[in-house]
């Protein structure tokens, strides 16, 4: 007998051999309907897995992250067959499943594929699913797998086999075909009953453009066709919400071809919102403590080299701008805490003077390939809300905790109440990836998750995704589409401090070393706008959309009244402008919807007469007539509940 613990922490005693699927048998046959993989002892099994030891056994189903990562892992797989069938001769490559679907890169030789062929691609995917092919899993002599590729000629399989350990090369089998993979698949090829082929786009192999250019064939399936439907509903609403769609609409932001890729040019209602999210974060920043700093754009490459970022990064980035003065080197910045620790280094700080909080709206550049390049979310010059401070190691866990205050009021003022923190620490396996010794790696996991703990976060903790310097928290949230993006984040850092020689004189009148903590709650105002303009649709709140009431006079006639209207809303500090073109008032409106404001004022002959507004909401909704002052107070008012001051959070 062996002991299964569940989840829940029960433990379940059943004979040795038993598999995952017997025990979600065991546990209820409706578990055992739906259940769609398998972990034990944290490793990815199949369903199908001899259990011999005792362990701990974890059963996913399709709402579960992992369950679908099962479902379009497999589901790649019947791609990759259904490609092979259709076009005979082509070399799979790899196939993983990413947030939402799957893909496969694929070597297409002689043929070619366009979107004209996704329909037979899909049926023949779905003819392939009815057939209830079951996955199977063999362990396969690495010379073995060396001939089954050399047979089919794939050099980039037998490239994938040449990494791996002899005695851990494993095969999956369904139908009639056969694949390279480590595991983790649906009992059968019958869970899919809806795929759709969603793209294709260029991708080098292993991502590197150096090597042969492959075709990546980008696809999506479900247990059920409602499900799919209802993607692709979500899908289309995305794209009518694409930043990129509506900041031309709104007249935000732009790119320019001659001033370069992935450089954004912010037009003036695009410099409105910036400012105004700006001036709301220093407002909050400064009651919080913190002090306003300005570094350059440059600097040298031994900054770089001191920080570490250039051995990260620096083949990877812009590459150095070299003087008339020989040897020496500047770079374009590509962080600002290098430059906050020299302006901490300025001074002598005693530890009476700790915190300091420096803060920096900071433009930083980083070379991105072209093709992944992607309007504001991916660029390559961007704005951070960076801030560093620098603390002792009691401070450490108070002065984590006020950042995510901090950060929680800008989330929430902004309406991302959706979300999950996400303590992000190193790789135990992959030691070389990280600076730093162990035991302050340790120290500073240890106060991140004290504070999410303290905090009340609904926090989950991933292996891996530490910066090279430090753990962090991310705070992951979900959109008004259902969509997860990373936004806000902060960092624990005991290398930098090291690395430029930071101290501060102690009660003992020693020189002791400081903590760093980095955050950004926005990120970078580039992308934190981009995933704003999506999450609302372009409906901004109030307090920050660029133009928040439209004056629209009937005709001429009554121009000089909207006029007043309008320098009276201005003296409320309310933005508007007049619409006084020779147009329909209809016209008007529409174009003000298009516009996304959020109210108009219809100017007539009544309103005049009486001295009054009438008042349309964006959306079509009447709010009657009413004078100016009732009318400004109800936006101020808006307002006030929408941002409220943050020592009240």
């Amino acid at each position: 007998m062996i002991k299964i613990t569940l989840p829940d922490g029960s433990v379940k005693a059943f004979e040795s051999g038993v598999t995952p699927h017997e025990v979600a048998s065991a546990i209820s046959e409706g578990l055992a309907r739906v259940v769609l993989s398998a972990s034990f002892n944290s490793k990815t099994v199949e369903l199908s897995t001899p259990l011999t030891t005792d362990g701990s056994l974890v059963l996913f189903t399709w709402n579960d992250d992992e369950g679908k990562k099962a479902f379009w892992h497999s589901s790649a797989h019947i791609l990759a067959q259904a490609l092979e069938e259709l076009y005979p001769g082509i070399k799979l490559t790899i196939g993983p499943a990413i947030e939402n679907g799957f893909y496969y890169d694929v070597d297409f030789g002689a043929h070619t594929i366009s979107d004209k062929d996704f329909k037979a691609i899909e049926d023949k995917a779905l003819e392939i699913a009815r057939e209830k092919h079951a996955f199977s899993m063999r362990s396969v002599a690495k010379k073995d797998a060396i001939s089954h590729y050399k047979a089919q000629n794939n050099e980039y399989k037998l490239e994938l086999i040449e990494g791996l350990t002899d005695g851990d090369i494993t095969f999956c089998d369904h139908s009639s075909f056969t694949d390279l993979c480590r595991g983790g698949h649906l009992p059968h090829t019958g869970w899919v009953k809806a795929f759709k082929v969603m793209s294709i786009a260029g991708a080098y192999w292993r991502g590197d453009e150096n090597k042969p250019q492959l075709t990546r064939v980008y696809a999506i399936s479900f247990p059920k066709q409602k499900e799919l439907t209802e993607y692709l509903e979500r899908i289309e609403e995305a794209k009518q919400r694409d930043h990129r769609k509506l900041g031309k609409e709104l007249e935000l932001f732009t790119f320019s071809a001659k001033v370069g890729q992935g450089l954004p040019l912010w037009l003036p209602k695009g410099a409105a919102l910036r400012e105004r999210l700006e001036n709301f974060l220093k407002a909050a920043q400064k009651k919080a403590g913190y002090e306003m700093v300005v570094s350059p754009h440059i600097g040298q490459k031994e900054l770089y080299v001191t920080s570490g970022h250039y051995a990260k990064y620096g083949e990877d980035s812009f590459q150095p701008i070299r003087t008339p003065k020989e040897d020496e080197e500047f770079l374009l910045k590509p962080m600002n805490c290098p430059h906050h620790c020299e302006i901490y280094n300025a001074t002598r700080f005693s530890y009476k003077d700790l915190p300091k909080r420096f803060a920096e709206f900071g433009t930083v550049y980083r070379y991105e390939q072209s093709g992944e390049l992607h309007g504001l979310t991916r660029v390559r010059g961007f704005t951070q809300d960076d801030a560093h401070i620098f603390c002792t190691q009691d401070q450490l866990l108070s002065e984590f905790e006020n950042v995510i205050d901090l950060t929680l009021y800008v989330l929430g003022s902004l309406g991302f109440d959706d979300f999950t923190a996400q303590v992000s620490v190193r790789d135990l396996e992959k030691p070389e990836k990280y600076i730093g010794v162990k035991e302050n790696w340790d120290k500073a996991e240890a106060a991140i998750i004290k504070a999410a703990q303290n905090k009340g976060l609904n926090y989950v903790i991933e292996s891996g995704e530490a910066a090279f310097y430090g753990p962090k928290l991310d705070f992951m949230i979900k959109d008004a589409l259902g969509r997860k993006w990373q936004l806000g984040t902060i960092q624990v850092d005991y290398n930098l401090p090291e690395r430029f020689d930071l101290s501060y004189k102690g009660s003992d009148n020693e020189y002791h070393r400081p903590v760093m903590i980095h955050r950004a709650p926005f990120g970078s105002l580039e992308r934190f706008i981009a995933l704003l303009l999506e999450h609302t649709g372009g409906n901004f709140p109030v307090w920050l959309i660029p133009i928040q009431v439209e004056v629209l006079p009937v005709s001429e006639r009554f121009e000089n009244y909207a006029r007043k209207v309008l320098k009276s809303l201005e003296n409320h500090e309310i933005r508007a402008l007049i619409d006084a073109r020779n147009e329909t008032v209809g016209k008007k409106i529409r174009e003000a919807e298009m516009k996304k404001v959020p109210f108009m004022i219809v100017i007539g002959e009544q309103e005049e007469a009486e001295g009054l507004i009438s008042v349309r909401k964006h959306g079509g909704e009447s709010m009657g007539s009413m004078r100016v002052e009732e009318f400004a107070s109800h936006i101020n008012e808006l307002i006030a509940k929408a941002v409220k001051p943050f020592k009240e959070v």
